[in-house]
């Protein structure tokens, strides 16, 4: 189990608290900018659905680019693709400041730039989370993790209310314009950055492989799949809440601008809460339990805010879904990092915030459409059934446990001599390693060898097979391919601490009288095209 003996240990680290700060200006200019964009949308329009579009647009990309934005952040400088990401949102920001000012705005446009400051917010979560490894030793990264959902809901809790302020008094351009600024303190805290990483022996993933790896990885990680569900669920259900809060302001409790900033800062300070309490609630409780109250909390706010007429009976209720949305979020966030090792680290967290934002730009619209149809109160406990049903799924899908598991690499592998001069895309590669294995540990053996295959195939094996020897019985052989010498190698550096002990437990039940033999091939075309008997033979019929 991972130390939570404090939230705020990781501030010790002085990058990670130079950024963390700075993390806060930007969040602060971001906040203020929703604030306003989201009410200048219920200025230019009166449709509920577009209401609701402004927090789907900009979850939006999120969903569609974060795996993309995971591969680069696992393969490329993740300092560079957060400066890269930062100086996007920068240039976006000011485009919709002079926008706005020249009176040019459209529902259509807004939604344009909405979507396009998400995708800098795409490119830069993945490397943005990845990098808190970097900065904090493993140890402190479940604090990190969630100092980072505290710093954002820190923000939260005034700046709405300011940007509320700041939108009744000089209109949504100020709001605008201070998001632009906002972006500095963090280019320059970025720019101030120089991370000691190691240097990789093998050469750059192109960014197919890169995807497909961070795919098949999450694919045989049967834990991470059940955060990926989850999260689904929960941001398909709790979108509802900030989705529908600027009608909820506008028709429920009948206030303008503020109103609506207050009951964000509402929700910012439950999330606050919920920051605090999170390192004594892991240890008090389990990851499921955790869960489990996220949603009936989340489902008990729904219910408050849909039937409240008062704004501060609606805040109370949004602090409750505040404390839910962050003991949510971060403990999802926490485990796929705590379950992943470093080199794919960065498209896990993008998987999970693809299908996690994919949830909440789907619910977005869908609360939208409902509220526009059935009202708003109806549209909220629509969405607090669906968190119940979460509490259900469960009983199926129990999260897995906070395990502090050792991803750091093995570092065993020691490359052979080859009798062949090939080069690293020469290929496909068969690898075949011989056990001989007695009668009484065959049971044992084959448990093993499933947890072997799944750890092969997550590293990039293919064609896994286990064969018994007819002649030999006791003779058994593992063979599985890589496209190319390269992937073999880079196969082998995939493996982690964790994972020895299923090496070490099957060399011990070998009884052959020496090591396991691994015979290392190259795949040959034995017959030349022009010879292929096939084709011969299509030539010679007659015709």
């Amino acid at each position: 189990m991972p130390s939570t003996t404090s939230t705020l240990a990781p501030l010790r680290h002085e990058t990670y608290r130079r950024i963390w700060f700075a993390s806060l200006a930007s969040n602060f200019g971001g906040l203020i900018q929703s604030v306003g964009a989201a009410w200048m949308m219920t200025s230019i329009s009166s449709s509920q659905d577009m209401v609701a579009l402004v927090q789907a647009s900009t979850a939006l990309p999120i969903m569609l680019f974060s795996l993309v934005s995971g591969a680069l952040a696992d393969n490329f400088d993740r300092r560079r693709v957060m400066l890269t990401a930062q100086c996007l949102m920068l240039v976006v920001s000011v485009l919709l400041t002079l926008c706005a000012w020249f009176g040019w705005i459209t529902p259509w446009l807004l939604l344009c730039f909405t979507f396009l400051i998400g995708c800098g917010t795409a490119l830069n979560n993945p490397s943005w989370q990845a990098s808190v490894g970097d900065m904090v030793p493993r140890s402190d990264i479940a604090g990190a993790v969630t100092l980072n959902s505290m710093g954002f809901n820190m923000t939260r809790s005034v700046g709405p209310a300011i940007g509320g302020v700041i939108v009744a008094v000089a209109g949504a351009v100020a709001a605008f314009a201070v998001n632009a600024l906002s972006y500095f303190a963090l280019i320059y805290a970025l720019w101030r950055w120089r991370p000691q990483l190691p240097v990789s022996p093998l050469p750059r993933e192109n960014l197919g492989s890169a995807i497909f790896a961070g795919l098949r990885y999450i694919a045989m990680s049967p834990n991470l799949e059940k955060v990926l569900f989850r999260g689904f669920v929960f941001g398909i259900s709790a979108s509802s809440i900030l989705a529908l809060l600027p009608v909820v302001a506008r028709d429920l409790v009948g206030g303008g601008p503020l109103t609506y900033g207050l009951l964000l800062g509402s929700f910012g300070l439950g999330a606050i809460g919920g920051a605090v309490l999170n390192a004594r609630l892991r240890d008090a409780m389990t990851s499921e339990a955790i869960i489990c109250y996220a949603f009936a909390g989340f489902a008990l706010s729904n219910t408050i805010v849909a039937l409240s007429t008062y704004t501060w009976v609606t805040g109370a209720g949004l602090m409750i879904s505040g404390a839910c949305w962050v003991l949510a979020l971060s403990l999802f966030n926490t485990i796929v990092q705590l379950s992943t090792p470093r080199w794919v680290v960065g498209r896990a967290l993008s998987l999970y915030q693809t299908v996690t934002f994919g949830g909440i730009a789907a619910g977005s619209w869908i609360w939208g459409l409902i509220s526009e149809g059935y009202g708003i109160s109806n549209a909220l406990f629509g969405a607090a059934g669906v968190m119940l049903a979460g509490i259900a799924i469960g009983l199926r899908f129990a999260m897995p446990p906070l395990a502090s598991l050792n991803l750091d690499p093995l570092n065993q592998f020691i490359e052979p001599a080859l009798g062949l001069d090939i080069k690293p895309r020469s290929g496909p590669i068969v690898i075949q390693v011989d056990y001989e294995i007695d009668d009484g540990d065959l049971p044992e053996f084959l448990t093993l060898m499933g947890e072997r295959r799944r750890i092969r195939i997550r590293d990039g094996a293919r064609n896994w097979a286990l064969m018994r020897d007819l002649e030999n019985p006791s003779l058994w052989t593992e063979t599985y391919h890589t496209p190319t010498w390269v992937e073999y190698l880079r196969h082998h550096h995939r493996r982690t601490q964790a994972d020895a002990e299923n090496v070490e437990s099957l060399r011990a039940l070998h009884r052959g009288s020496g090591p396991l033999h691994v015979h290392r091939m190259i795949e040959r075309q034995t017959i030349p095209p022009s010879d292929d008997v096939f084709h011969k033979a299509h030539i010679d019929l007659p015709h």
